[in-house]
């Protein structure tokens, strides 16, 4: 009996890339089957995009092949490329101010006879695809009136809609808060697990990556250094030759699935205080504390943090310098006792300063808790200018921070600034030339 060999959906032989002087790929070679999800993970400038727009066709390579279910990408016309593989960009901003359904229909473009139009079916098809993204009750709403990661799931909405038996997603989580990318990347598995779609998604964050994909492949300098099961390819030896990061490996013993918690370098010597210190509470997530909290304690302040989920980076910070942090499980929302905690460290606290952190419905308590000590305690607010791309709440927290501006917070741009309002004054200092880390300095109207 003979056995005939499905090929792969997208497969790469030797792929070596130039953009002018520069070898963007070396001699790479993988490929992705139906019903798999790869994701394609690798610092900044080591050939994630450059690999994504070969296949595309959107850059030339300078040797190797690139296979579409079989057949040569080159032999294939634009449109015919165009019902195989649907493309998700980084960036993409919105030509005219079409309605969101409009902008999703264009991924049927492909199926629409030359000179006919939209049918019944590809109406159908968009409007699945925008609730599958859960944008169907803005169907009417227009492209310019969305914010930046409701943007990013209608350019997926428009991919899905595009019907294509293999996806190409280029940091597809970008913009997003932790709940939407969890939504959005398991969409993805499910497509490719339940439909026998393909999937290859360029991720930055590589515990995403060993949740959701079947294989990771990791470039380094244009060249594939690892691909395998996320079990087999993550380790801190990994992370250290590529990233150049220290991380201990965990094990999720729910899932199996493996995770790496990063550790920051050896600590910097602290600054002593021969006063009590100003006790500073730090409100944060994401990774968005870390500097601060880094900062804060090396000065010499008695830090506390909160409230961020477990194996969060800010939490993680928190445990390596001994930070006392109030904490929620990963991926909950925050909880009465997580919130209980919170209250307490921040009714302890002298100073209060928020950090740049995406804000969703799970997390908005965060700065609601803040509400009863604006005009006690005195409140910073740092990257302010920032607070578009990372309100997903529907200008909820927007309200919020209003409130808290309008109560005397401050906004300040930078740790350094912070740091600036917080450490002692020498022309204010007593006869030893430091002034107690108590007293509160002086707050601008």
């Amino acid at each position: 009996m003979t056995t005939t060999l499905i090929p792969a959906a997208i497969s790469v032989e030797h792929l070596t890339v130039r953009l002018g002087t520069t070898v963007a790929l070396r001699d790479v070679s993988l490929s992705v089957r139906s019903g798999e999800l790869l994701a394609i993970a690798g610092p900044n400038g080591s050939g994630k995009t450059t690999l994504i727009r070969t296949v595309l066709g959107l850059v030339s390579p300078d040797k190797g092949q690139i296979f579409l279910a079989g057949v040569p990408a080159g032999r294939l016309s634009l449109s015919a490329r165009a019902r195989h593989l649907a493309w998700m960009p980084q960036e993409e901003l919105p030509g005219d101010n079409v309605t969101l359904f409009e902008y999703v229909l264009f991924g049927r473009h492909p199926h629409v006879p030359r000179f006919g139009g939209e049918s019944a079916g590809d109406r159908l098809a968009a409007r699945k695809a925008l609730d599958e993204v859960g944008l169907g009750d803005r169907a009417g709403d227009r492209t310019w009136e969305i914010s930046g990661g409701e943007r990013q799931r209608l350019r997926l909405a428009r991919v899905f809609a595009q019907s294509t038996p293999a996806l190409l997603l280029d940091e597809p989580t970008a913009h997003l808060d932790m709940a939407h990318q969890l939504e959005v990347l398991e969409r993805v598995r499910r497509l490719c697990h339940r439909e026998g779609s393909a999937a290859v998604t360029a991720l930055h964050d590589l515990n995403l990556a060993a949740r959701f994909a079947d294989r990771v492949a990791v470039l380094h300098h244009g060249r594939l250094v690892a691909d395998g099961p996320a079990a087999a390819v993550l380790s801190p030896v990994l992370l250290q030759e590529v990233w150049g990061i220290v991380a201990d490996l965990r094990e999720d013993p729910r899932s199996g699935v493996p995770y790496l918690i990063p550790r920051l370098p050896p600590e910097a010597p602290r600054v002593p205080f021969r006063t009590p210190p100003l006790r500073v509470h730090v409100v944060g997530g994401g990774g968005s504390a870390s500097p601060i909290l880094r900062r804060l304690w090396e000065r010499g302040f008695f830090v506390t943090s909160g409230v961020v989920a477990l194996f969060d980076t800010d939490h993680t910070t928190a445990e390596e310098f001994g930070i006392p942090v109030a904490t929620e499980v990963p991926f909950a929302p925050l909880s009465d006792e997580s919130r209980t905690q919170h209250r307490r460290l921040l009714v302890e606290a002298d100073r209060i300063v928020v950090a740049p952190f995406p804000v969703g419905p799970g997390n908005l308590a965060n700065l609601e808790d803040l509400v009863p000590f604006a005009g006690r305690t005195p409140i910073f607010l740092l990257g302010m200018a920032s607070w578009p791309h990372r309100d997903f709440t529907g200008g909820t927290a927007a309200a919020v921070r209003d409130r808290l501006v309008a109560a005397g917070a401050r906004s300040l741009e930078s740790p350094d600034d912070l740091l600036r309002e917080l450490e002692p004054s020498p022309t204010s200092a007593g006869t030893d030339g430091a002034e107690p880390h108590g007293a509160a300095p002086a707050l601008a109207s």
